[in-house]
């Protein structure tokens, strides 16, 4: 049964391993080259023993980064709800989407305030979600394929493209 609290949406301390089977561990990323400029996003959502359930990627148009982020986060909790996981655990590289999704950042930005909140909607509709911070190089599977996004979309090869393998 899905939370209706958001406070208990976003604990303050990460699941342990002891905690993580029958998660979902999705590490995404955003960019944008320029800000705004050409921007893509890419994830990769794994089982709790680390076996890649997915891998997506998009080209976004130009954006700015922090847009790009969210995308990426979106398209995790998009793709746990379409696959009946209920737990998801997102680890960005984003400190500024982070702590807004966690409530510690207010949302200033009004290219962000739709994003947050459909991001806040679909994470709610989880039985479990949680949050993380991550540096650069610990989420660079997600950053190489936001940056295969952006590569396509500059060649013009493709708008608008989600790689899923399963």
């Amino acid at each position: 049964m899905p939370r209706s609290d958001s406070a208990s949406l976003f604990p303050s301390e990460p699941a342990t391993s002891d905690t993580t089977t029958g998660w979902v561990i999705a590490h995404c990323d955003g960019g944008a080259r320029g800000n705004p400029g050409p921007a893509g996003y890419g994830a990769v959502l794994q089982d709790s023993a680390g076996h890649v359930l997915a891998e997506l990627s998009g080209f976004l148009g130009v954006r700015s980064n922090n847009v790009a982020e969210y995308a990426g986060l979106l398209a995790c909790l998009d793709w746990a709800l379409k696959h009946h996981h209920p737990r998801l655990r997102v680890i960005s590289d984003s400190l500024l989407m982070v702590r807004q999704m966690e409530g510690r950042f207010k949302v200033k930005s009004p290219d962000l305030r739709p994003l947050w909140e459909l991001a806040r909607s679909r994470a709610a509709r989880l039985e479990q979600f949680e949050i993380a911070h991550a540096l650069r190089h610990k989420n660079k599977d997600a950053d190489r394929l936001a940056n295969l996004a952006m590569d396509r979309g500059q060649s013009g090869a493709e708008a608008a493209v989600e790689v899923v393998s399963v």
